[in-house]
């Protein structure tokens, strides 16, 4: 009898050091309500830090890249690209005004390059790397934020293209990198398949947490944000929402109106670098074009054209600061619209094994009919 009650007080002191641990755990993975994170000011103000001039001058370089699949060598194409980059950085420094921000395309250390997911990862950064390191150092000698794009690998994400855009400060450390997010897919009808925030949401946002998801840099010269999707309404209102006034953006075969109309709609400056082309080539008509443009939709500065220049123009961002609030957007007002509103595709579609990856674009579209809401109900 004693031999069953001492057995009876084991399992009952194990059971309850199990539901102890299990409300341990419970308590340090759920936030309550009161402490939660503010992902918008409900007074329409937004935070920042104190800026420390009044008006910052921005410069956007257009300029032409090799492709690594085209290089004798990946670190023959890295090297051309980056000592290219690097002078254009010493020219946009020594020539006119000196540069706050300078900001470069989607791709001016890779170039875009076709394949398989297997043969492209071969031409993606690791970031921080050996690039980041030497633009860090023209960053600090030109006392200058440095902004870029590239497609990139992490060894958090095997497996993955991540599409990302890094932020380097005046002191030549990264600041901050940007991953795509986007709602608009099938652009042209297929799907390159990158990972991009919302198909890989749940992980992402149990690694970096939720205010990951639309960053805002608060730098000395102004909030700022950094993407690379295009036609996509909704993410640059989230980023206005969370306090952006600069939009940088870095996106091939982009649209000028689309440019112009987000810096309108969400009242932010803006700037699209893209780049060039060889002017024989099929898609000559797509380079350039890089522009500057207001939070009015006003063009600043443009290089309408498809050669390699510097573009720059002055943002008093002082001026703007003073009075301003986040866009007044009437969510209230379509919000029964917006809960009955499906996207396609359902978050989370890439969070699976490296191997089961699409490998091409075929591949990317047949998994995007696959999970497809509207071709499936």
């Amino acid at each position: 009898m004693k031999q069953k009650k001492l057995i009876h007080n084991h399992v009952l002191t194990a059971l309850l050091v199990l539901i102890t641990l299990i409300l341990i755990a419970c308590a340090s993975t759920t936030t309550p309500a009161s402490k939660q994170l503010t992902l918008v000011q409900p007074d329409g103000s937004y935070p920042t830090v104190p800026l420390t001039k009044d008006v910052i001058t921005l410069k956007v370089v257009q300029n032409g890249v090799q492709n690594l699949q085209d290089a004798a060598t990946i670190a023959d194409g890295l090297e051309h690209n980056l000592n290219k980059m690097l002078q254009f950085i010493n020219q946009a420094c020594t020539e006119g005004d000196k540069p706050d921000i300078i900001l470069f395309n989607e791709f001016p250390l890779t170039g875009y390059s076709t394949g398989t997911r297997e043969e492209k990862l071969e031409f993606t950064l690791t970031i921080p790397g050996p690039e980041t390191d030497r633009l860090g150092v023209a960053a600090r000698e030109c006392d200058s934020y440095i902004v870029f794009g590239s497609y990139a690998q992490d060894k958090d994400w095997p497996g993955h293209i991540l599409s990302i855009n890094t932020v380097i400060n005046r002191q030549g450390e990264i600041a901050e990198k940007f991953w795509k997010t986007r709602n608009v897919k099938r652009l042209g009808g297929g799907e390159i398949p990158t990972t991009t925030i919302e198909n890989v949401r749940t992980r992402y946002r149990a690694m970096y947490g939720i205010e990951a998801e639309f960053p805002v840099l608060k730098t000395e010269f102004g909030n700022i944000a950094v993407s690379t999707v295009q036609l996509d309404a909704f993410v640059f209102a989230a980023f206005a929402m969370r306090g952006t006034e600069i939009m940088l953006r870095t996106s091939t075969l982009f649209s000028q109106e689309d440019v112009q109309a987000m810096a309108r709609f969400n009242n932010f400056y803006s700037a699209m670098s893209n780049i060039t082309f060889p002017p024989d080539g099929p898609y000559a008509k797509y380079g350039g074009n890089s522009l500057i443009v207001g939070p009015d939709a006003k063009i600043l500065a443009i290089e309408a054209s498809n050669d390699e220049k510097i573009i720059s123009a002055k943002i008093p961002i002082k001026a703007f600061r003073e009075g301003r609030t986040i866009p007044r957007y009437p969510l209230e007002v379509v919000a029964p619209v917006f809960d009955q509103y499906q996207q396609e595709v359902p978050l989370d579609h890439l969070d699976m094994p490296a191997e089961q990856l699409p490998k091409t674009r075929d591949e990317m579209k047949e998994l995007l009919d696959q999970k497809s809401r509207y071709l499936n109900q």
